[in-house]
């Protein structure tokens, strides 16, 4: 009886992905899987009509810790592409991407940037900041090298990714200016992030804004009374007026901090929650990339001139 039971779910399966690639073909669209919203917001910009997109992780997802489900692991079966972050960003998953990248193309947008405008972590770590998102001029890289993998996959549509780059590497040059001048609205002497971990490191570099963060540029990494205790004599003694917390970090952390300051007679408030390694909901302005540095600015910009 067991085995009956489990031919069907397998004979299941297979009429499963049998139907999805015969859609496919039907609506002649492209399939493609990407791992966290920025991606999949700028492939859909990218390819508009021309492909149904998909991506793995949602809204308040850390993709420091992110393990692939099993239906994670048939989408990328059946995507006709897949574009990730790399840089170690998704840093439980690069067996999966080393797998299907044996049997389809499998591309990390980071590698449309130079290394000499990658960030080096400050603890000595060998690796390099993945948060390349935070600083739109590094972002307008990793989307050109989107659209460079797509026309090499599908030159067939080169004119429509072409076409459609253009315009949104244009909504991206006016947002860069945008981000900047917003930030300058900020007293130079209060211009300091104070975040749960080092995501805003880009974001600093780009906007003349110092950035510091509880855990360092990976949630994997711990924090101790030591870090907790040197962030709230930082804060005291500079007398910063807000920290913010992440949608894709618990904010037990930087209670602490918060209590920790309080302790040291100095008020500090939670500022907001800002995005760092995932979007807002699906469907909101915050979940687009666009939208999703603009609240993050807004906020910034509101709790700290």
């Amino acid at each position: 009886m067991k085995i009956q039971f489990y031919f069907t779910i397998l004979f299941s399966l297979i009429l499963f992905s049998c139907g999805k690639e015969e859609n496919k073909k039907e609506n002649g669209k492209l399939y493609i899987v990407a791992t966290t919203g920025m991606i999949k917001d700028a492939v859909a910009n990218i390819t508009g009509d021309l492909a149904t997109v998909e991506g793995l992780m949602g809204p308040g997802v850390d993709p420091h810790l992110y393990k692939p489900t099993p239906g994670d692991l048939s989408k990328l079966r059946q995507a006709d592409v897949v574009f990730y972050n790399g840089l170690h960003l998704e840093g439980k998953m690069v067996e999966v991407f080393e797998k299907y990248a044996r049997e389809k193309p499998v591309f990390p947008v980071s590698e449309g940037i130079s290394k000499d405008k990658l960030k080096a972590p400050d603890d000595g770590a060998q690796a390099y900041d993945p948060h390349i998102w935070f600083d739109v001029s590094l972002w307008k890289a990793a989307v050109n090298q989107i659209s460079k993998k797509l026309i090499e996959f599908d030159p067939d549509h080169k004119s429509v990714y072409q076409k459609n780059t253009e315009t949104y590497l244009a909504k991206l040059s006016e947002l860069d200016n945008w981000v900047k001048t917003e930030i300058q609205k900020i007293p130079e002497n209060g211009r300091v992030l104070i975040t749960a971990h080092d995501a805003f490191g880009y974001f600093g570099l780009a906007y003349d804004i110092q950035v510091k963060g509880l855990q360092g540029i990976s949630t994997v990494s711990e924090f101790g009374l030591r870090d907790v205790t040197e962030l709230v004599n930082f804060i005291s003694s500079r007398k910063i007026k807000a920290v913010f917390v992440e949608t894709s970090v618990p904010s037990k952390s930087l209670e602490k901090v918060v209590a920790g300051c309080k302790e040291n007679g100095h008020e500090v408030k939670i500022g907001g929650t800002l995005f760092s390694d995932a979007m807002g909901e699906e469907g909101t302005e915050e979940g687009t990339y666009i939208g999703m540095v603009k609240s993050n600015v807004n906020a910034i910009v509101s709790s700290l001139k």
